[in-house]
């Protein structure tokens, strides 16, 4: 891993694209039933605001690579289930 910042600015991409996602659906579904739109992309931001809290949860200068290997890990899945769950749309 290369920083924390770098970490931090990986995650928010990811998470603004799954939203910038949600949202071009929605303009091209305008009849569509958009409560599930908005749920997922109100998910979408709580995704990011509990990564970036375990990253800034981080206090210990011991085993720093395994737990933020774990985080890392983490958003890879939490990016996985908010992409399946916008191609379900």
């Amino acid at each position: 891993m290369a920083s924390i910042k770098q970490l931090k600015k990986d995650i928010n991409n990811d998470i603004g694209a799954i939203i910038e996602e949600i949202y071009l659906w929605e303009l091209s579904n305008p009849n569509a039933d958009l409560s599930k739109s908005e749920k997922l992309i109100e998910e979408s931001i709580q995704v990011f605001d509990d990564l970036v809290q375990k990253i800034n949860a981080v206090a210990t200068k011991e085993n720093l690579k395994k737990q933020f290997r774990l985080i890392q890990e983490e958003k890879k899945k939490m990016i996985q289930d908010l992409l399946k769950k916008s191609a379900n749309l």
